[in-house]
């Protein structure tokens, strides 16, 4: 009984030293606004290796399709990575010779 006792007066203890802690952020609370301080990505501008990694396994012309390249910015495409193997890697992104 002494041990519950015990593991009850520290779990609260722990649980009240959090709640007194200044400003706690909470990601979803706000999520139309980012926390002060927090680093921003002013610009982001494809580099011609990104770019070419991008493309590789697709022939020139480049489709239309693929202007969204120049509109993501910073965010992840998994357009840009090897996906499956075998008979599924139709840009050959998975083979030595490109």
């Amino acid at each position: 009984m002494r041990f519950v006792t015990g593991a009850l007066l520290h779990a609260f203890a722990v649980l009240f030293a959090g709640a007194a802690s200044a400003e706690t952020v909470i990601g979803g609370a706000t999520p139309d606004r980012r926390p002060d301080g927090v680093p921003v990505i002013g610009a982001f501008a494809l580099d011609r290796a990104a770019r070419a990694k991008a493309l590789s396994g697709v022939s020139k012309p480049y489709p239309a399709s693929l202007g969204f390249l120049d509109d993501q910015g910073a965010w992840y495409t998994p357009f840009s990575h090897p996906g499956m193997t075998g008979p599924y890697d139709i840009r050959g992104l998975h083979s030595d010779k490109r």
